[in-house]
Parts: C-alpha cells; sequence; structure tokens
C-alpha cells in the first residue's frame, strides 16, 4: 500500500490520494475531501482525456506479391480492406506520451518520427496474421501489447502486404484511443459490527483479514474498499451498520498496456488541473 498523496487544495481543505493496489494495467485508489462531481470528471478524464497511440492510416499494397524464390502470390484477402484496417486500429500499441499530435507537430500535420510510428505487416499464406506480425519500423520500442490478436486467415497462395501509420489520439474522438476500460468509482463504505449482537463476526474476520479497518473488545469494523467476496454476505446479515461516505471515493480501472495505469492516473491529475486553469483564466477574462 502507497502512502497518501495531497493531489490538490481546495477551500481550506486537503484532497488525498491514496493507492490501494496496483499492477502494471490495473490500479485501486481512494480520494477523499471530494464531490461526487469531481469524482465524475476523473472518470470521465480517465474515460476520453488519455492520449494513445493507434493506427490511423493503413496502406494495401494490391497485385502480385512475390517471395524470394520467385514464387507468386494474390494480395486478395478474405476479409474488406476496411474491416481489416478497423482491426489494425483497434489493437493496443505502446505509447510515447512524449510524441506529439500530429495537427501541432512541427512537420505541419504531414507525418514525420516526432508524431507518427510506422509499421509493416508482410506475410504469405496459408496461415493466420495475428498482431505479432504489426512490426515497427522507426520506433522498435512501441510494439503492439499483445501478440496473440487474431487479424484474419490467409489460404495458400495469398499475402497480406500494408504498411501502417499510428498517431496519438484520445477516446473521445474514437475507441481506438481508449488507453482504459472498466473505470468506475464507488463511496467508501464500511460495515460496524457489535461483537455481542453478531456472534459470526470471527468468520468475516478470517475470510476478510485485510478488510478489517477498525477493532476492539466491543466492535469491529469492516470496509469493502478491499475487495473480499464474503463481504457480500455480512451485508445482508441482521445487526450490521452500513455507512457511506460521500466525500471519499474509491476508484479502479484497468489499461490495454499502451500505458501503465500509473502512468494514466499521473496524467489524468495533470490533465484536469490544466482544463481547470484553462477555465479559470478564461473566466477573468
Amino acid at each position: 500500500m502507497v502512502p497518501r498523496k495531497k493531489v490538490e487544495r481546495g477551500a481550506g481543505e486537503c484532497k488525498m490520494l491514496k493507492i490501494l493496489e496496483l499492477k502494471d494495467n490495473f490500479i485501486r485508489f481512494e480520494i477523499d475531501g471530494i464531490t461526487p462531481a469531481i469524482a465524475n470528471t476523473i472518470r470521465r478524464t480517465l474515460i476520453n482525456d488519455i492520449p494513445k497511440l493507434a493506427i490511423e492510416n493503413v496502406i494495401f499494397h494490391h497485385g502480385e506479391i512475390r517471395d524470394k524464390d520467385g514464387n507468386v502470390y494474390n494480395s486478395s484477402l478474405p476479409l474488406f480492406d476496411e474491416v481489416i484496417a478497423s482491426r489494425l486500429g483497434l489493437i493496443p500499441l505502446k505509447t510515447d506520451l512524449n510524441l506529439n499530435f500530429r495537427d501541432q507537430c512541427s512537420c505541419g500535420g504531414k507525418g514525420c518520427d516526432l508524431c507518427t510510428v510506422t509499421y509493416s505487416i508482410n506475410k504469405l499464406g496459408p496461415g493466420d496474421v495475428y498482431s505479432s506480425d504489426i512490426v515497427p519500423i522507426n520506433r522498435t520500442d512501441l510494439p503492439p501489447t499483445d501478440l496473440l490478436i487474431p487479424i484474419v486467415k490467409m489460404k495458400k497462395e495469398q499475402a497480406m502486404l500494408v504498411t501502417c501509420e499510428a498517431i496519438l489520439g484520445f477516446g473521445r474522438d474514437h475507441a481506438k484511443w481508449q488507453a482504459t476500460s472498466g473505470v468506475s468509482y464507488k463511496y467508501h463504505r464500511t460495515f460496524n459490527v457489535k461483537k455481542s449482537e453478531f456472534q459470526e463476526w470471527s468468520y468475516y474476520k478470517d475470510k476478510c483479514p485485510s478488510s478489517v479497518v477498525k477493532e476492539n473488545n466491543d466492535e469491529i469494523i469492516f470496509t469493502d474498499d478491499v475487495p473480499c467476496r464474503f463481504l457480500s454476505q455480512l451485508m445482508e446479515e441482521d445487526g450490521v451498520k452500513k455507512e457511506e461516505d460521500d466525500t471519499k471515493f474509491i476508484f479502479k480501472y484497468e489499461t490495454d498496456g499502451s500505458l501503465t495505469a500509473l502512468d494514466v492516473l499521473r496524467y489524468a491529475i495533470k490533465r484536469i488541473e490544466n482544463r481547470f486553469e484553462i477555465l479559470m483564466e478564461s473566466l477573468s477574462d
């Protein structure tokens, strides 16, 4: 568990963030001292406002394709070009947030190494084309994050020769630029149990030790901030007092591997801060 960190200061009150669970592609964290409106702002930012690299332009090289031995292959594939291009766009790619947005790059939107990552697919049939066949050309450090995503099945004497361009974008523009999934939040919730009134309290303590937040001789308090499937049974028991705190929120989400969960959170906090600064400047003007 990571210690609490101050992330912003409101009117006389500190907003604190504490990471409860952290993996490369998953995070669960707590923020207290905020309103439901701010919580929803964080959720929408995590969904729509995180930049991500995705394939935008696909060039199909049609006609006869020859291998090194002179064998001729047909570039016509079982799926329409538009379907394959859509599939390629949805394959998650490792993302470098230091890349420029193409429409803001010094190249004037023409595409260069500062804003565009080029990929190629060159495969001969028969066989399946997978995301592992997408080879980065100018940025070898930005491959697909999942190498087992199927794209198309080729028969004998079929081949696929494709060049792709990937650029940064936001999830609000297209789902292929959405880095996160399963973004959700809930109120901090506790279950207060009087030991004298509920004899089975020790059973839940044994099953969910990490969910115990406080205990004394008379009372034990559980929380479902840390998931435990047995707590769902505790919620239905008589004599259990349930309390919710509408100023403390528990968030969770996962990423597709394009960015780590922690990188997404860091960017989201900076993004919200910048957008509020722009708003305040526009109001003062």
